[in-house]
């Protein structure tokens, strides 16, 4: 942030106000404004049984005071916790005390949804400023908090904006060089991360007080909301409340959630822990299984067949892949990533890493333009096994192991197969790979099979289309035989070279060519 302007002579009125005066020594101290600025313990008053912030937000408070006084950069803090423990009365005093403190404050609120925008954060912020010292120095409307001040109502405000993944203007105009900028989410979990992504962009200013906290129950095991936790925490102060520990929340409740559920399941770890769940609601792969994976040591067995799998781009953001599988080994090989609208480029790659890597078999995404690559790769590679992998298509239904579920497609079928290898493969620490296998949810059909979420769902959720992680499913398109020395076409007599290998599978993929 560099250095910061001064921030004394805060008052709608003049510096000689003894309150503008007292209100002026809390600039960088929020917890000294929170115990000034409300009437806690006083009869008659809402906070008439309440002395003091619980100790967690005394905590949070006393934190960015600290950090206000040394950082260089945005305060980043998140915060999340379980239910009734003081989150949203928090984020209210943070936003009264950055208001009041600093002249021509400027800043954004925005939730999860905007019914909990419009009904739950906006209300607890308005009843806290209604009970501050400095009330009379804002005025409050359905969308908007701003300074009664001639002049400064527009560069004095905090606005409440809902999210939209069609129009992220209000967030990327987002700029008050010179002064303090704010910026609050609320039940962070569910903000799609072009959202974050945006304010990231946005949060520029030089010689600037900047501000970002996230709040909510940690309702995802993905997003970006639980990477304030995982990949970017040395970029944020994050703090991870359990309701056990505080005193508004009902204990007897919480026992019998215990007793129900157990204190180690999803339902108590991001109810009353404030943890992430070991996987979402409807979460297909488990995001502990994920990270094991990327921990794992990569083995394999040099008979067993190398497969291939491309994962061909529609355009626009989307990206071609290509991933590489050895048995329980997808690390080894490194996968391709490509951004190209090029056919005949992308066929030419795809051929020249299946030769360089001598694989057994190349299953490519027919879909698309995926069908013209099937068909430029099969010429290209003459000899070798090249499979185009319809999607959309039935569920072969073979097993890959023990208890597989009941597939709606092919790519239902992929994906569960490539769940279950995932227990004992080892996959690259790659973020987006992580990212894409965690994030996609399902369903089930009419017939009780697994659905996948469609891409054009995952895209209104803020989600990109998993490339990668389809790239690496096609490797379990079909059952490749471990390599023999010779392969004999059992009553044909033909035989093929090491590498040319027969799919398990009554399958023809080659049937109506």
């Amino acid at each position: 942030m560099g250095d910061v302007p001064d921030s004394s002579s805060l008052s709608q009125a003049t510096t000689l106000d003894p309150l503008a005066i007292e209100i002026g020594t809390y600039a960088h101290d929020p917890l000294g404004f929170v115990l000034f600025a409300f009437p806690w313990g006083e009869a008659g008053t809402v906070l008439a049984a309440d002395t003091a912030p619980e100790p967690w937000q005394r905590v949070v408070l006393g934190d960015i005071g600290r950090s206000l006084t040394s950082a260089s950069d945005a305060i980043r803090i998140a915060v999340a916790s379980g239910h009734g423990v003081g989150k949203s009365a928090l984020v209210a005093w943070i936003i009264v005390w950055a208001l009041a403190t600093f002249r021509d404050t400027r800043g954004v609120v925005t939730a999860n949804t905007a019914t909990q925008l419009k009904t739950k954060t906006w209300p607890e912020l308005t009843k806290w400023l209604q009970l501050a010292v400095c009330a009379e120095w804002f005025e409050i409307t359905a969308t908007s908090i701003a300074s009664v001040e001639p002049a400064h109502e527009r560069t004095w405000r905090i606005d409440a904006v809902p999210w939209s993944l069609r129009s992220t203007e209000a967030f990327a105009g987002l700029h008050n060089q010179g002064r303090r900028l704010f910026v609050a989410f609320d039940e962070a979990s569910a903000i799609p991360d072009p959202v974050w992504e945006t304010i990231e962009g946005a949060l520029t200013d030089r010689n600037t007080e900047i501000l970002w906290l996230a709040t909510g129950n940690p309702t995802r095991n993905t997003g970006r909301f639980r990477e304030c936790f995982g990949r970017f925490r040395h970029r944020w102060q994050h703090h991870q409340v359990d309701g056990r520990m505080v005193s508004l929340t009902d204990k007897d409740e919480i026992a019998r959630w215990a007793a129900d559920y157990g204190d180690d399941s999803d339902f108590f770890r991001v109810r009353v822990k404030g943890e992430f769940p070991r996987g979402g609601a409807m979460q297909f792969i488990d995001g502990e299984v994920v990270e094991e994976a990327a921990r794992r040591p990569a083995e394999s067995h040099l008979r067993q067949p190398l497969v291939m799998g491309v994962d061909c781009a529609r355009g626009g953001d989307d990206q071609s892949t290509i991933w590489f599988r050895r048995g329980l080994d997808a690390r080894t090989v490194p996968a391709i990533k490509l951004r190209v609208g090029d056919l005949m480029v992308l066929s030419g790659k795809v051929a020249e890493q299946a030769i360089q890597h001598r694989v057994a078999a190349v299953f490519i995404d027919e879909g698309g333009i995926g069908a013209g690559v099937v068909d430029r790769v099969r010429h290209m590679l003459q000899g070798r096994l090249v499979v185009g992998v319809n999607f959309g298509g039935r569920a072969d239904r073979y097993t890959w192991g023990d208890g597989m579920p009941l597939t709606a497609n092919k790519a239902a079928e992929m994906w569960a197969s490539m769940r279950a290898w995932l227990k004992a493969g080892a996959i690259p620490d790659d973020p987006e790979l992580k990212g894409e296998l965690t994030s996609r949810e399902y369903g089930f059909n009419l017939h009780n099979a697994i659905q996948l979420e469609k891409k054009e769902d995952m895209k209104k959720r803020g989600l990109a289309s998993p490339d990668n992680a389809d790239g690496l499913a096609l490797t379990f398109a079909y059952p490749v035989a471990d390599l023999p020395e010779e392969i004999r076409f059992e009553g044909t007599g033909e035989t093929r070279a090491p590498g040319v290998v027969a799919i398990e599978s009554d399958y023809d993929p080659h049937g109506g060519i």
